[in-house]
């Protein structure tokens, strides 16, 4: 029998053949094995370009080392900080999402039949001799030499081992370090909340904010409409007050993942600060301005650096983080490194949410007990002295052992405003969050809830999906043809100079009709995709008239920034509509001619005009990607699933295009069953964030 791959790799081979071959296997035949993997989709080129590096920099290593290099940084491109050993050998399609649906069948020697012979004790020996890998424990200068790192049965890129250690130390010193709290603590919640009732329900944005007052660092989550924004905002007042009255006001800055989430933001505490029953010079102290994390931290374009790091701090003493579960490893580690020791961070998000594309679920990681409580007896009876609520039926878990440190500045909301009992859209997100997928297919077939509907298509050319894009459901949810209605039928008169404010309202008026809907897609390529449905609502536009034509820029044209663009002013996510205005100056002054219109994100309406030409890394927008929908909200969400299970289909990608929505919901499916299947899905992002807490905690008890 061969020793190579190269001519075997085609063959579908039995275990016992494999167990025979794999000791024998080269490098060489590794890396023309991942050369058929690559071709075929199931890693990326950047995943076998890593491993051919390894290669290069030491030519007799182990293939097992570098099988493990190519799975890990592939691992990396689905989300997940390292890659776990063992868990990988115990169901490898699943933990690698490998290979694809309808790619089983390729004849190509498949990622799950080579780890079949694999023993986690054996491969985790060979990683531990190998001059590419440190272990952990190792703080050698050699060590720190190395590109791979490896943690138990954790195998990590160097560069995020370091990222997570970092997160993790800054971590522990903050969660040390208790904030002295006011005298009167008790009075001032008291102020801001009103005094607890004797019976009813917990008050959980109060016990939040108390909790808040005590440390360096503490996290608000709970889902959409649970007061994440009322909350954060009485924190600022009641962290701004006595600072205020001692004559040293806090310098407090804001900040959120995407543009779109800031100017979310913005507008959010603007109103709230206005309605705050507080003295006048605390209110003025209490910012309403938000600004993305890179510009926070200071972005230098084309680098991973930033102005702001551990040897120049930002300046301030309070930082709020909203839509935290969009901020990936790396950003957290960058954020952490530049706080100044003093200064108190907030992190406000909806734990249930989809994380980052980037590697990491930060969030999700530091959010793991948060609905089971786990306060210890010290906190919770803190808690309930200066709150005056009661958390003697709040079902919650009791750390009595000191292991859940980070839980004692975590506070789950759990009241929703928003989507309350009756509410379709709070039903079905809190059943697709339980992972309950026939609750949820009888709430979605029983038509009782007129702010949820469902559509099933007969096939790929359907035109239901066409009328339901253009039109929404009847006088109620509307479709693409509402705005295009607006742009029409508000238009300015001709004649009209660009200076008559008119323009202004006409464009901040689309922008605004545009918002009542959006079509989510839960991926990217196909026809159930971002970029086939682009392209099929574009024809259908054309087809019915609303939009004078399909090339690349026509008036009406929705367009979303896909990378910041700080010389614009226009950040990752913002979206704009292409208008005709009047030129200004020239010989054609008066002519009609295209800008697109963007929203300033400063709370007050503002709007931008951006000429076609100076926007490089736009793409149009009647579709886009559940991701790219997050810190947004529209008043009619249509989600989209594609017509066969994909790895990206989970049920926190469902519950996040269901929250998208304020009033209204559509799902739509080509193909039944896979909603129930992707509901039955979760997200596990692999990383080692809170065991190193949890260990460190253990070590100290």
């Amino acid at each position: 029998m061969s020793r190579t791959f190269a001519h075997l790799s085609p063959i579908a081979l039995d275990a016992d053949s494999l167990a025979r071959l794999t000791p024998l296997m080269q490098a060489e035949d590794l890396l023309q094995l991942l050369t058929h993997w690559v071709e075929r989709g199931w890693l990326r080129a950047l995943d076998k370009a890593f491993v051919t590096f390894l290669h290069e920099l030491v030519p007799n290593v182990d293939p097992l080392v570098l099988l493990a290099a190519a799975l890990t940084s592939h691992q990396l491109g689905h989300g997940h900080v390292c890659l776990d050993l063992f868990e990988t050998l115990k169901a490898p399609d699943f933990a690698l999402s490998l290979p694809p649906e309808g790619d089983a069948q390729s004849g190509v020697l498949l990622p799950s039949q080579l780890l079949e012979s694999l023993e986690g004790a054996h491969w985790c020996k060979v990683l531990a001799g190998s001059p590419l890998v440190a272990l952990a424990a190792d703080e050698s200068e050699s060590a720190r030499q190395c590109p791979l790192v490896l943690s138990g049965k954790r195998l990590y890129l160097r560069r995020y081992w370091t990222y997570e250690r970092r997160i993790d130390t800054a971590l522990r010193q903050r969660l040390a370090e208790h904030e002295p709290t006011p005298g009167d603590l008790s009075q001032r919640l008291d102020e801001l909340f009103g005094s607890a009732k004797t019976s009813g329900a917990i008050d959980w944005q109060k016990l939040a904010c108390a909790l808040a007052t005590r440390g360096a660092f503490s996290i608000v989550t709970g889902g959409p409409g649970t007061g994440k924004t009322t909350t954060v905002v009485r924190l600022l007042a009641l962290l701004q007050a006595p600072a205020v009255e001692a004559g040293q006001p806090l310098r407090i800055r804001l900040a959120a993942p995407t543009g779109k989430a800031a100017a979310r933001l913005t507008e959010s505490i603007s109103q709230q600060v206005q309605s705050l029953e507080v003295a006048e010079a605390v209110r003025e102290k209490i910012p309403s301005e938000v600004t993305t994390v890179h510009r926070l931290l200071g972005s230098r374009p084309g680098t991973r650096h930033f102005r702001h790091h551990a040897g120049n701090r930002l300046p301030l003493d309070v930082l709020v983080v909203d839509e935290a579960s969009m901020i990936d490893l790396e950003m957290m580690a960058n954020l952490l490194d530049a706080l100044p020791s003093h200064a108190r961070l907030v992190l406000l998000g909806d734990k249930d949410q989809l994380a980052s594309v980037e590697a990491g679920a930060v969030l999700g990681d530091l959010c793991r007990d948060a609905e089971a409580g786990w306060y210890s007896p010290q906190t919770r009876q803190w808690l309930e002295s200066v709150s005056g609520e009661s958390l003697q039926d709040a079902g919650l878990h009791e750390d009595t052992d000191g292991t859940h440190p980070l839980a004692q500045q975590v506070v789950m909301l759990r009241h929703s405003r928003r989507f309350g009992e009756g509410s379709g859209i709070g039903q079905l997100a809190r059943r697709v969050n339980q992972q309950l997928p026939d609750e949820a297919r009888h709430l979605l077939a029983a038509r009782s809830h007129d702010d949820v509907y469902s559509l099933a298509l007969k096939g790929e050319h359907d035109h239901a999906l066409e009328r339901l894009v253009l039109d929404g459901h009847g006088e109620g949810p509307h479709g693409y043809r509402h705005y295009l209605s607006v742009l029409r039928n508000q238009r300015p008169p001709a004649g009209a100079p660009l200076e008559h404010p008119g323009w202004l309202d006409w464009a901040r008026a689309v922008l605004q009709a545009f918002d009542t809907f959006q079509l989510l897609c839960a991926v990217r390529k196909g026809p159930w995709g971002v970029e086939g449905l682009n392209l099929r609502i574009t024809e259908a536009l054309l087809k019915a008239r609303l939009i004078d034509s399909d090339q690349q820029w026509y008036e009406g044209r929705p367009v979303l920034m896909t990378r910041n663009d700080y010389g614009l002013g226009l950040m990752n996510g913002d979206i704009g509509i292409a208008l005709k205005l009047p030129e200004r100056d020239g010989p054609n002054a008066g002519e009609p001619v295209l800008r697109v219109a963007f929203p300033r994100n400063d709370g007050r309406g503002g709007v931008r005009f951006v000429l076609p030409s100076r926007l490089n890394d736009v793409e149009t927008v009647y579709a886009m990607t559940v991701h790219k929908s997050q810190g947004s909200e529209f008043a009619h969400t249509a989600l989209i699933l594609p017509d066969a299970l994909n790895p990206v289909l989970t049920k926190e990608l469902i519950y996040t295009g269901i929250t998208r929505a304020k009033h209204w919901f559509t799902l739509i499916e080509p193909r039944a069953g896979v909603f129930e299947e992707a509901v039955q899905r979760k997200v596990k992002r692999l990383s080692g964030l809170m065991l190193e807490l949890e260990e460190g905690a253990a070590l100290r008890g």
